[in-house]
This record gives C-alpha cells, structure tokens and sequence, in this order.
C-alpha cells in the first residue's frame, strides 16, 4: 500500500510538515494572530472554534484562499472567559452557563445525542458563514480517545467527507480501541504523525520536532495572537500566544529549522483533496 506521502504525489521518503493554528475564533487577538500567521507567516492553516465569542468575526475575515477546519468544540476551559453550545445541549453545559472547563466533566456527563447534533451544527455553522471547511480538528483532544466520541468524529469525518486530526504519541492499547485503524478502514484521511502537547508555549515543541522529523506527513501546532489587553487578561499563558504569534510571523529560527529538515510545508487542503478523490 502506498504511503500517504506518495497518495499526495510525493517520494515516500518526503518530509511534508501542516503547521496549524488552533483556536481561531476564540478572541479578537488570535483572530489576528492566526490569520497574520498563515497569510504573512509560516502556518499553513488553522481551524476555527465555531463556538467561541469571535467565530463570527473570525469567518468575516475568512478569504477563499485560506485553509481553514473546524476545531470541534466541547470545552471552555477558561477561568472567566465563557461560551457554550449552538444548539439546544443541557448534557454540554456546567453550572456556570457554559460548556464544561474540563475533559473529564464532559466525558461524565455528555449525551452523545447532543454532541453529535452539536458538532454537525458546528461544522453546518462554518460551512453557511462561507468557509470551505478543509478538516477537523477536536479542540483539547475531547473526542478523540473515547470510543462513543470517536465514533462520532468519524462519522462526522465521512458525512462531510473531510481529513481529521488524529494523535500519533498515543497507540492503540493505551486508548483502548485501535482508533486510527477504524479511521484508515472507513477512507478517512489523516497526518501520519501528531503529538497532542497542549502546553503553553509552542518554540521548542516545534524545534525540537522539526529536528527529528520522520518521512510522512507531520502536524505540528501553534497558538498565535496578537498582544492586546484582552488576550492578557483571557489567561495566564497569554505571553505564550503572544510568543507564538512572534515565533510563528518575525522569526527566523522556524524558517531555518524548517529549511534544514528538509521539509516540505502543506496544508489540510491536500488531504482533503486526496480524501475526496
């Protein structure tokens, strides 16, 4: 079977890097952090919280040209920065009036009725706001190592016959289930590796992985946003985003890495585009 490299007209020995942006639509500064960092940067996409406060501004800026998902979202994480379902979704909601702020809250409570509607509304959302969605991608990996939610990612995945993010640092046997093997059977399309870090901060990360890169197709992620007053007093990793916007658009360390990996960059669009023919 060829590898995913060569399905995308490449040796298979190539080293083909997505470098995505998560989180636009969360606040006006990663709208302009992100958007700057595909459009002016290294980035390559982004994907979308349909959900969040400035989804809508975000899609206002949307341009035809740019690879954008849609990053599925269940959680609000933030201490006092909240948001909540599209659709009507009690089993989605904490007692203070938004998604719940942790995983391990949703995972108890969630009825997978309403996170299916809620994230076919999502997807539905971005695709009415003129967004030729590319892929998605689950925001804090909620839905991608539990079995009723993956289930639901992947049925979501063929229904709008889109590539998916998927964790390569977890196997099978830690999940539970061979979950990137159900994937592969059902035609669904995904980078070849992905390490699902979340921590603040992404220079060293993306560093460090570019220095060890393997043949394939690798995701790497980054946060950027703008330094305004709002996105500092969204959070305590602000300086952090911040660092990522600069790191990702001013830097020339990550072009240079990138350069001496030997990679080559792409976007989700490509995969989409396999997936779909």
């Amino acid at each position: 079977m060829s590898s995913l490299a060569e399905r995308l007209g490449h040796p298979a020995d190539a080293k083909l890097v997505i470098l995505s942006c998560d989180d636009l639509g969360l606040c006006h500064a990663a709208n302009l952090g992100v958007y700057q960092a595909i459009r002016d940067g290294a980035a390559t996409c982004a994907s979308l919280m349909v959900p969040a406060p400035w989804a809508r501004h975000a899609a206002g800026m949307y341009d035809e040209s740019d690879d954008i998902g849609v990053h599925l979202t269940l959680n609000a994480e933030h201490e006092v920065y909240r948001w909540g379902p599209v659709t009507h979704a009690p089993s989605l909601l904490d007692g203070d009036g938004g998604f719940p702020r942790a995983i391990d809250d949703l995972w108890e409570h969630a009825d997978p009725a309403e996170v299916l509607r809620e994230l076919r509304a999502q997807v539905t959302r971005a695709l009415a706001w003129g967004i030729d969605v590319t892929h998605l991608a689950p925001h804090l990996t909620a839905i991608t190592l539990r079995p009723e939610f993956f289930d639901i990612y992947l049925d979501l995945a063929c229904e709008f016959r889109l590539p998916i993010r998927m964790p390569s640092a977890i196997s099978a046997e830690q999940a539970g289930f061979p979950f990137r093997q159900l994937a592969a059977d059902e035609g669904v399309v995904f980078p070849d590796h992905f390490d699902h870090d979340w921590r603040a901060g992404s220079r060293e990360r993306v560093l460090g992985a570019l220095a060890t890169l393997e043949p394939g197709v690798t995701e790497v992620h980054v946060q950027p946003a703008v330094d305004a007053p709002e996105v500092r007093a969204l959070t305590p990793n602000a300086a952090h985003w911040i660092d990522d916007h600069a790191f990702v658009t001013a830097d020339r360390a990550l072009p240079d890495a990138i350069t001496e990996s030997g990679a080559t960059l792409i976007g989700y669009r490509e995969l989409r585009d396999l997936m779909r023919a």
